[in-house]
């Protein structure tokens, strides 16, 4: 098939997957299809941090397997043209899953912090996940997919609703918005005093992180979706217009561009200067950082949406299918660890040579990345 062909049916494909998602987050559920969510893990302390597909957030003790969770997240019954609405976490009657969690948590101080597809912020104590503080304290906001980042004192969040809000991490108190000129799924990033983050307008922002004033905006040509990645004062970011963009951190100015075959959606990570940037088009891109220039392609035959991790020298790849593979990237060589059969959307987590996978069974699956060992799958399904 040529290169046009190949693109029609990836665009099928991929407009496909963004219908079903624009669904589950854009109008909480269609007679019964609910967002499951695709949480990713944080480690701290000995401790995985992870938001479960039963809308809870779970403590698992990496020494001894423990386990700890919390409340459901709560959900409220309001009517609308589907029967639900996004305040409801996208459950439609009895039954249903909780509220969907997309955004990965993030622990800061002694506080962990998490975002429900609900519209609400929730912030626990990282030892018992005893509730601290929830935001907004009434009503809900439109639904959060992408995740937290917290810095300086500061919480760092994107809505649906195109605004980027800044609170208090320890009171949750609003300190400050910005509002974008369409949806934010994305998560921020930080660097030094100015926060990065992309929205469904086509464009990357650049706010000041003391009081969320603008200072310069990037146009792509398709909407930003993926976190942002800065690295030596550059920020590489992927869009729906097929690029990838590496831009000058301090003004926005367009140091170069690299176009795949479909959209790029998951963030790229970097080892020994070279960027490894994940596809829908199901290539992993291997990129010079300073120029873009292609150093290699590797097909993996399945869109990549989730965030790799590096483990040592290799990088660690999940596609949408649910295989997993290692590539080496000192010697350009790429192998497949397990083929879980299962969708993975969400960013991967590695610790310590495990790197751990959240599948939709409510389970984190585990590999040992150094000597490509399966380990037993790790249950997230609550006791009660």
């Amino acid at each position: 098939m040529n290169l046009k062909g190949k693109w029609r049916v990836g665009r099928v494909v991929l407009l496909t997957i963004l219908i079903i998602a624009v669904g589950m987050v854009g109008f909480g559920c269609v007679k019964g299809l609910a967002p499951i969510g695709w949480s990713g893990g944080t480690v701290s302390g000995g401790t995985l941090f992870v938001g479960s597909n039963e809308g809870r957030l779970v403590a698992l003790n990496l020494s001894d397997e423990s386990r700890l969770w919390s409340e459901p997240l709560k959900q409220v019954s309001q009517g609308g043209i589907f029967g639900c609405s996004p305040a409801m976490g996208g459950g439609c009657g009895a039954g249903s899953a909780g509220v969907a969690i997309y955004g990965t948590p993030v622990v800061y101080g002694e506080l962990v912090y998490i975002a429900g597809y609900n519209g609400k912020i929730y912030a626990y104590n990282t030892e018992g996940l005893a509730l601290r503080w929830v935001y907004p304290r009434e009503d809900y906001l439109e639904p959060f997919v992408g995740g937290l980042v917290a810095a300086d004192g500061k919480l760092y969040i994107g809505s649906e609703n195109g605004k980027v809000y800044a609170l208090d991490t320890a009171t949750g108190d609003n300190l400050w918005e910005f509002q974008t000129g369409d949806k934010i799924w994305g998560t921020l990033a930080v660097y030094g005093d100015t926060l990065y983050i992309g929205s469904f307008d086509k464009k990357l922002y650049a706010l000041n992180t003391a009081d969320g004033s603008k200072k310069w905006e990037f146009a792509a040509e398709g909407s930003i979706i993926a976190t942002p990645l800065v690295y030596n004062d550059v920020v590489y970011i992927g869009s729906f217009d097929r690029h990838m963009y590496a831009l000058n951190a301090f003004d926005g100015s367009l140091k170069w561009k690299f176009m795949g075959e479909n959209w790029f959606w998951a963030e790229p990570v970097v080892v020994n200067e070279v960027i490894y940037a994940p596809c829908l088009d199901g290539n992993v891109y291997a990129l010079k950082v300073a120029t873009g220039a292609k150093l290699n392609g590797y097909a993996l035959e399945s869109p990549v949406s989730s965030r790799p991790v590096v483990v040592d020298d290799s990088v660690i790849i999940a596609t949408r299918k649910g295989v997993i593979y290692s590539l080496a990237t000192g010697a350009g060589e790429i192998v497949q660890l397990a083929d879980f059969e299962q969708d993975i959307d969400g960013p991967l987590t590695a610790y310590e040579g495990i790197v751990f996978i959240h599948t939709q069974d409510i389970s984190l699956q585990r590999i040992n990345a150094i000597n490509g060992a399966i380990l037993r799958p790790v249950s997230l399904k609550s006791q009660n």
